[in-house]
């Protein structure tokens, strides 16, 4: 089989498949290295993306998948919304990505996160295909643990969970930290005084007269 024939082939069959396809797949099928299939499938890509083309064939998943490109993701966006109002919920979202990044999990530990019951959260999530049950933890009552699935990766564009974002790219720096709480403080008495009384007041004047309510209303 000759180099043009087997792209050919691999891009029939991708083409073809529901799913992401694994290397190892099409080798069998070709008759043909893995590393080759590889080395075929990078070079597929390169020409995409040299010819400006609307669509790539991506790793994702484990295996190769046909996708829009990231540039046209704007106008596919409103193709594919168009009309569509069964999206995720914050909360749903959140449950999501706390599975997503600590996985495997069990309902306990999702629940002990987010503060409230997240029994029915997952149960959407099982149901949507984005987690799945993936064993039980070795703890009393052996607690089911989750994980997000095969669909999860290639609903994101991922080919593994190891290519999530870095969480601490989500976390402010310290000092940005201490200026919210600074801002969210009640300030005390004492603190009102001071910040009330001039510094440039002459020595002499030693009697600051503040009215401040306390009043505190129901």
């Amino acid at each position: 089989m000759s180099e043009t024939d087997a792209k050919r082939a691999i891009e029939a069959m991708v083409m073809a498949a529901t799913e992401s396809v694994h290397p190892t797949v099409l080798a069998q099928l070709l008759e043909l290295p893995v590393d080759e299939i590889e080395r075929l499938c990078d070079e597929l890509a390169a020409e995409y993306e040299a010819q400006g083309r609307g669509f790539e064939i991506a790793r994702i998943a484990g295996g190769y998948r046909y996708q829009t490109h990231p540039d046209a993701f704007a106008y596919v966006e409103k193709f594919v919304l168009e009309g569509q109002v069964a999206r995720l919920s914050g909360p749903a979202l959140e449950t999501l990505a706390i599975v997503a990044y600590k996985q495997p999990v069990s309902r306990a530990q999702v629940s002990a996160i987010r503060g409230v019951n997240v029994d029915a959260t997952l149960k959407t999530l099982e149901a949507r295909g984005y987690i799945e049950e993936t064993g039980h933890d070795h703890t009393p009552g052996n607690p089911s643990l989750f994980g997000t699935t095969r669909m999860f990766l290639e609903r994101l564009g991922l080919d593994s969970v190891d290519q999530l974002p870095s969480l601490a790219e989500f976390i402010p720096e310290a000092s940005v930290v201490e200026a919210l709480e600074r801002g969210l403080r009640v300030p005390t008495v004492d603190e009102v005084v001071e910040e009330l009384v001039d510094d440039d007041a002459p020595a002499a004047a030693t009697v600051v007269e503040v009215d401040i309510d306390l009043t505190v209303e129901d």
